[in-house]
């Protein structure tokens, strides 16, 4: 299985050390939020020179508060910076509470605008000349686009279908959050693969993130998952997505149990579609030691699996 962690760390250097466990254990990527290190982009650039293949990816970078230039620029600077291939960016457009409420812009037209945004972001990648007005981003760039030494690929955070198919025509697929297997097979997938097949794109990825806990009572382990994750039951395009999967609650669609449960629950996503897993650890007990022992618990299954 290819299999992912969500990357992290109170420090750079915590988030280099843990670059390079994970690619000793045999972990696929990393991916890492917008607001790793407060910016995920130059900790990933150092924990890159730091490794030889894994693969890390943002989960995701916003596109409202970031022109597509800056955006572009940046990346291309920190995929530079690694000195190797393996840099994978995930944009999305992020929720309307964070940006009509946090940041104070408009929130109207979202998929006209990511797929304005994925548009241009995707063309500077490729080291193409824009000149470009449009209803939402605009852009006559020529010349200030720096060149990226290795292709970086793009990847959307898509849930409803409208994205998804946006996905599909302009990007290498989607990097999903809180999607349960039913909601990739009968949701994302088709959609994302009838959009690339119109696209004359290649078989695009789809990589499929959920809370994991491999633990013997999967009551506890839920609702250590619902402890952290109350935050989701404000953001409507989570909760529709959560609904398409069987469930009510991130509770609901996390992969917990024993060993063989968690073992095919994440089976059923690659039978769903999915490429790849993006798993989110949760430890699991009332106090720190227990705690303890079920991150390592988890860490040791999925690390089985990643490797084998």
């Amino acid at each position: 299985m290819r299999i992912g962690l969500t990357g992290g760390g109170a420090t750079v250097d915590k988030i280099v050390a843990q670059a390079v466990q994970a690619e000793s254990d045999g972990f696929s990527a990393l991916w890492y939020a917008s607001g790793v290190a407060g910016d995920p982009l130059v900790a990933m650039a150092l924990a890159g020179r730091a490794t030889t293949s894994i693969e890390l990816g943002t989960a995701v970078l916003q596109t409202y508060p970031c022109h597509p230039l800056l955006q572009a620029n940046r990346v291309a600077a920190a995929a530079n910076a690694m000195g190797r291939p393996g840099l994978t960016l995930g944009l999305g457009p992020s929720h309307a509470p964070v940006v009509r409420d946090v940041l104070g812009l408009s929130y109207t037209r979202v998929a006209e605008n990511t797929e304005e945004y994925l548009r241009l972001t995707t063309a500077l990648l490729r080291g193409e000349a824009v000149d470009f007005t449009g209803a939402h981003w605009s852009l006559h760039g020529q010349g200030r686009m720096a060149q990226t030494e290795h292709r970086v690929p793009v990847l959307v955070a898509a849930l409803g279908p409208q994205m998804v198919r946006i996905a599909g025509r302009h990007a290498d697929g989607v990097v999903l959050w809180m999607a349960a297997a039913r909601a990739i097979e009968e949701r994302i997938a088709p959609a994302l693969s009838e959009a690339a097949t119109r696209a004359e794109a290649p078989a695009p990825r789809i990589v499929a993130g959920l809370p994991v806990a491999v633990h013997t009572d999967a009551d506890e382990a839920r609702r250590a998952v619902a402890a952290t994750s109350s935050g989701y039951a404000n953001m409507s395009n989570y909760q529709r997505i959560i609904q398409a999967g069987g469930g009510s609650s991130a509770a609901d669609v996390a992969i917990v149990g024993d060993e063989e449960t968690v073992r095919d629950g994440l089976q059923r996503l690659l039978d769903a579609g999915a490429t790849d897993i993006w798993a989110q650890p949760v430890a699991v007990g009332a106090d720190r030691d227990a705690r303890r022992a079920s991150a390592r618990r988890t860490l040791a299954l999925l690390g089985e699996l990643a490797r084998s």
